[in-house]
């Protein structure tokens, strides 16, 4: 059974007062295990960014300036999702966005019985337990050190496996496909995309300088100074 893993960035929470979609990120998975097939874009909000939401995503108003505006990767999307169900974290979120977005481009929005909601499955196989994406990733022992910024793809590449491990994990999704226990049916988790801006070092300059004094201190064969650090 094919699904699309989805999820977007945002100017705000509300697509209905004039915030718009930044960034779509889209993972195909059959029988649960990703295929290797993505679907990305970053998107023109033709607004501005607030700053709440730069210091959330990494994104700006001036490195979205020159991406496409939905109406113009609309079909691309449209193809690369088909008929399939949309799995997503929160549905209703990115289903209000998507179908806003749609609907301001003239085209049909998604019906909502499409749409599969990880949160909703979370909190029912975890009842009281917190249902957030970083809380599931930590769960199932998912690692999260790509993921000092929410990008929409690198959200989707987490949920996919997430979603995994919510319909019974790697063993069961195998068995679905039909191989043999000592069959070769592979998961495909693609690399994650870097940030579009890089993060400032959190140390100053004054105190890298004082590191390095101080480990010249320690002599030649410091660990430091083998490996580079």
């Amino acid at each position: 059974m094919r699904e699309i893993v989805f999820d977007t960035e945002t100017t705000g929470l509300d697509p209905w007062s004039g915030d718009r979609i930044t960034e779509i990120g889209c993972v195909e998975v059959v029988d649960f295990i990703p295929t290797g097939r993505t679907f990305q874009t970053y998107l023109n909000p033709e607004r501005d960014v607030p700053d709440v939401v730069t210091q959330i995503t990494g994104l700006t108003a001036s490195f979205l300036a020159d991406k496409p505006k939905f109406a113009e990767v609309a079909r691309k999307f449209l193809d690369f999702v088909g008929d399939s169900p949309i799995v997503a974290h929160n549905a209703s979120f990115d289903r209000g966005f998507i179908n806003m977005e749609l609907e301001r481009a003239s085209l049909t929005p998604i019906a909502e019985d499409r749409f599969r909601d990880t949160v909703r499955m979370a909190r029912e196989k975890f009842p009281g337990a917190h249902a957030s994406l970083d809380a599931l990733c930590k769960r199932f022992n998912i690692s999260l050190e790509t993921r000092d910024k929410h990008g929409a793809l690198t959200d989707a590449l987490l949920l996919a496996e997430v979603y995994l491990q919510l319909n019974g994990g790697r063993e069961r999704a195998l068995d679905l496909t039909g191989e043999t226990a000592g069959g070769g049916a592979a998961a495909l988790f693609p690399a994650r995309p870097p940030r579009p801006q890089p993060l400032a070092p959190l140390s100053t300059p004054g105190e890298r300088a004082a590191h390095a004094a101080f480990i010249d201190t320690l002599g030649e064969n410091v660990v430091w100074k083998k490996t580079g650090l």
